[in-house]
């Protein structure tokens, strides 16, 4: 059995679906991108049992194929190889495939098909779409809070909250909070869901970044995307989400309205000399002055910084994770950001002085009880 692909187009279809493939799966196979040929289209899937990708690619084909061929090698073979068309040979029963290009011929063992995992199906699922480059954004701005404690699974995954006429994804590490919503998308349904931190960061990296629209489709144990060729199928995190709306401090009499890159930068350089293990930065607000410090007692290093600002309310002393907040200061696109509190062991939200129309955002950081000098 024999197909023909062009190289370029392959390892460009295999690299999008690659980053499924895990380092030790539970089994070999997964090790594997299946390759299935019907009517002359290629059907490419990788998974790790939580999360499946597929792509399709035409190709020259008389047969239908179906052969599971290991993952790194052969993006390994196609990331050395010049563009030019390649010819795969596959022996079903010995296992093995047989790829041929200009200069030589590389020879790999294959496993059968139909020992690869099917690939899930979303039943009796509801559907709606959102244009590729909002829900790109939406994760950029939203994944980085997840927690990485699997004790906590609900709060290892992005919070999705629909509604007829909006859409909100939610983020939390139970130090930081981050709540994006779009006005400008309508599910025209309401309903929930949690989505997992790796098959958010593979939809990232793959989605286009034009208005090409996102089909999403889900039920209670999966949510299915559709955009171009590729496919993604995830398992939801099947927990319970915390009413974050709860948390989020409403009396804030304390406004810090300050130039985003300029605090951003400082932040960074403060940081420097912060504990290497709480990464605690001091802010003090007096005025229209913001000074910025941070000191590490074991090895005597300590910086500070005054930085002009607007600040509206009474003199305050406050406690940051320098880690976090620069986070969440680096997914904020607006020039100047607003910063309220109300008291030193109380949480701040920050925010965006301007965002685009049908979007707003809201964060959240817990402060960290200062020590005195």
């Amino acid at each position: 059995m024999k197909f023909i692909v062009n190289s370029s187009t392959l390892l460009k279809q295999l690299s999008n679906i690659d980053g499924v493939v895990v380092a030790k799966p539970i089994i070999p196979i997964l090790n594997s991108f299946l390759f299935d040929i019907k009517n002359g289209e290629l059907k490419i899937s990788s998974t790790d049992l939580e999360t499946t990708m597929t792509t399709s690619i035409n190709v020259e084909a008389k047969e239908e194929i179906s052969i599971a061929i290991p993952s790194k090698t052969t993006i390994d073979l196609l990331k050395t190889l010049a563009d030019q068309p390649l010819a795969f040979s596959v022996n079903l029963e010995k296992g093995a495939v047989e790829i041929k290009y200009d200069t030589g011929r590389f020879k790999l063992t294959a496993q059968k098909g139909d020992e690869f995992p099917k690939n899930p199906v979303v039943e009796e699922g509801k559907k709606f779409t959102m244009p590729a480059s909002v829900l790109q954004k939406a994760i950029a701005k939203t994944v980085f809070a997840t927690s990485n404690d699997e004790l906590r699974l609900n709060l290892t995954g992005v919070f999705v909250q629909l509604a007829n006429d909006s859409i909100t994804f939610v983020a939390t590490d139970a130090n930081r909070l981050v709540r994006y919503t779009r006005t400008d998308v309508s599910p025209a349904m309401e309903d929930s869901f949690i989505l997992p931190k790796k098959a958010l960061n593979l939809l990232k990296s793959s989605l286009p970044t034009d208005d090409t629209q996102v089909t999403i489709e889900f039920n209670r144990s999966n949510a299915f995307f559709s955009f171009g060729e590729i496919n993604l199928i995830c398992r939801l995190i099947d927990e319970k989400y915390p009413d974050y709306n709860a948390v989020i401090p409403t009396e804030n009499p304390n406004v810090l309205q300050i130039d985003k890159n300029e605090f951003y930068s400082s932040v960074k350089r403060v940081s420097i000399t912060s504990n290497k293990t709480t990464h605690q930065i001091r802010l003090k607000m007096a005025g229209s002055e913001l000074t910025i410090s941070a000191e590490d007692i074991d090895f005597e290093n300590e910086a500070q910084e005054k930085i002009a600002c607007q600040y509206t309310g009474e003199d305050l002393e406050i406690g940051f994770n320098s880690k976090y907040l620069g986070e969440m200061l680096g997914a904020i696109e607006s020039n100047e950001i607003k910063l309220e509190m109300s008291q030193p062991n109380r949480a701040g939200v920050l925010m965006p002085s301007v965002v685009d129309e049908g979007e707003s955002m809201l964060m959240l950081v817990m402060p960290m009880m200062l020590n005195n000098y």
